[in-house]
């Protein structure tokens, strides 16, 4: 019954059952929340404020106790009738308190404890009547007893009435809330249960309605429009979202005649995507290696320059290699003659190494010759003395020859002290001479290292240069090689660009359809290179020949290849460079 039902009747029978559910609702929810007003209003207008009067009076009746207590106190009269005031003050208070209790009374009990409680204040009044006659006739001792007795007693009872007043109060309002927290949770528990009940109405409603539809269209109607333009449009690449257990709605058919469409197209396309990629990337790489052949030619062809200029370099560095051992050869000849004469001048200032300490030792001779002499003289004197005038001669002659020994003293011990000086001077060059003379001696083992060294650059280098020559020679032939492969590389290139255009043009016959995967454009392989077919054509280059003048501080141009991008699309991501 419900597939013959039309889709208007359908959706708003659904919307009239939902809308019946929350008036319900909204009914029984304004009569639950009247009954919580009234159980706010009871506690708000009733039991709390008779339970602050309550309180009112219990701390006015305390406040008038300690006035009382107070005035007993006191000794003066200014202080006494200050307190009067004040308890004056505190009684008005207390009968407005008393009667705003007893207009809030609202049970039986509680006009009972209230009569019980104007009793009991009535006999209090009258006890403080009689404290404060004694008070006044000063007669503390006796207001105070009294004041501890029956005064006392009287102001217990009555402060139990006014906290059974207050109690009695505050257990109404906790009632009064309780009944508001019943209410409230039973509203609660009422409303989800209707609100579960109307959403899981409006669930079954929806979801038998939204499959019965879908049923009928397998989808939105938007979404089947939507499909049907872009097949109209030529667009077979949408991807039509379908539910299989739906194979007799209008969606299923729609995308049935799409596959359909698409195996037609497919098989068609499929023979000249083919042709067209291939032939696409024969010309893409032909064209790649074209160019890259080129390039390596041009490099071939200064390589060959540089190396001709390098084989020149290396046969000059060869003739300096040459001149230079024969340099060292002389440097070390030079060396072995120096390292001679040292050895000589050695020599030499060892013999006179050797003169000098005899000198000191014949020196040393006369010294004592000298001393001996003075003390003959001395003696010679001393004798003379003795003998008087006989021998004053002889002290004359003893006198002088001591003089002359004492000069020869002299002069032998500064010859003494020159002498050690020339030989401590004689040791020293003698020390110089020898260092002069081991060093000549590693001057010369380094000459001789340097010429064998040399001897060894000078052959090396010859050899270089008969190696460079023959690389030179194999560079020219590799260029000439690499001319014959371009111009072959650049007909094939021209045969694969033809046979691309073709293959394009069929392809264009079947780009009206757009398939999935396209990526927006009207064939996978129609443009895929628009570079031309044809590459200029090298110019046909001999053999590397040319002459360069290479002096011993050239500096050799590097010629590096440059790698270059290759086009991504064909096969030219796999050509190596050269």
């Amino acid at each position: 019954m419900l597939n013959d039902m039309k889709i208007g009747t359908k959706l708003s029978g659904s919307f009239m059952v939902l809308l019946g559910f929350m008036i319900f609702l909204g009914v029984f929810s304004l009569f639950q929340l009247n009954s919580l007003n009234k159980a706010a209003t009871a506690i708000t207008g009733e039991w709390l404020p008779a339970s602050k009067a309550a309180a009112d009076l219990n701390l006015f009746t305390s406040d008038f106790r300690i006035g009382e207590m107070s005035h007993v106190l006191s000794t003066s009269e200014q202080d006494m009738q200050h307190y009067e005031k004040e308890i004056a003050n505190l009684l008005s208070r207390i009968e407005k308190a008393s009667e705003e209790s007893k207009r809030l009374i609202s049970s039986p009990e509680e006009q009972k404890i209230f009569d019980l409680f104007s009793e009991r204040w009535g006999q209090y009044l009258a006890a403080h009547r009689q404290l404060i006659s004694l008070s006044r006739a000063n007669k503390t001792e006796e207001a105070r007893a009294f004041m501890n007795g029956q005064s006392k007693q009287v102001y217990d009872e009555m402060s139990d009435q006014l906290i059974k007043l207050s109690d009695l109060n505050t257990a109404g309002g906790i009632a009064a809330s309780e009944v508001a927290d019943q209410t409230f949770a039973m509203s609660q528990t009422l409303v989800i249960a209707l609100l579960a009940i109307a959403i899981a109405i409006g669930i079954v409603l929806a979801l038998v309605i939204t499959r019965n539809l879908l049923a009928q269209l397998g989808g939105e109607p938007k979404y089947a429009a939507e499909v049907m333009q872009k097949i109209a449009a030529g667009d077979l690449s949408s991807n039509i979202a379908v539910n299989t257990k739906y194979p007799n709605s209008m969606l299923f058919a729609i995308k049935e005649m799409q596959d359909s469409l698409v195996k037609i197209v497919s098989e068609i396309r499929s023979g000249t995507d083919t042709i067209s990629t291939a032939s696409g990337e024969i010309a893409s790489g032909n064209l790649d290696l074209s160019q890259r052949t080129e390039e390596q030619a041009s490099s071939l062809e200064e390589t060959a320059s540089s190396m001709e200029e390098l084989t020149s370099t290396v046969r000059q560095n060869a003739d300096n290699a040459r001149q230079a051992n024969q340099l060292a050869a002389g440097a070390s000849e030079v060396a072995v003659k120096g390292g001679a004469v040292v050895g000589q001048v050695v020599q030499t200032m060892s013999s006179i190494n050797e003169s000098s300490k005899k000198i000191v030792d014949i020196i040393s001779v006369i010294d004592g010759i000298a001393f001996q002499t003075n003390i003959l003289a001395l003696n010679a004197a001393v004798e003379a003395a003795r003998a008087g005038e006989q021998g004053r001669g002889f002290a004359v002659v003893a006198t002088e020859v001591r003089t002359l020994a004492q000069r020869s003293a002299a002069a032998a011990k500064e010859i003494k002290e020159l002498i050690s000086d020339s030989v401590s001077k004689v040791e020293d060059g003698t020390r110089l001479v020898d260092e002069a003379g081991a060093t000549m001696d590693e001057i010369v083992s380094a000459v001789k290292r340097v010429t064998d060294i040399m001897a060894e650059i000078s052959a090396a280098s010859q050899e270089q240069s008969s190696g460079i020559e023959q690389v030179n020679q194999a560079v020219t032939q590799m260029d000439e090689v690499t001319q014959q492969n371009a111009a072959l590389v650049e007909e094939a290139a021209a045969a694969a660009e033809s046979m691309q255009e073709q293959a394009q043009t069929l392809t264009q016959a079947v780009s009206t359809f757009k398939l999935s995967g396209d990526g927006g454009r009207p064939s996978t392989a129609v443009k895929r290179s628009n570079r031309p077919a044809t590459v200029a054509k090298l110019p046909n280059r001999g053999p590397a020949t040319k002459k360069a003048s290479v002096s011993s501080n050239k500096e050799f141009p590097s010629v590096p290849a440059q790698p270059r991008k290759v086009a991504s699309g064909g096969g030219g991501d796999e050509w190596e460079e050269f």
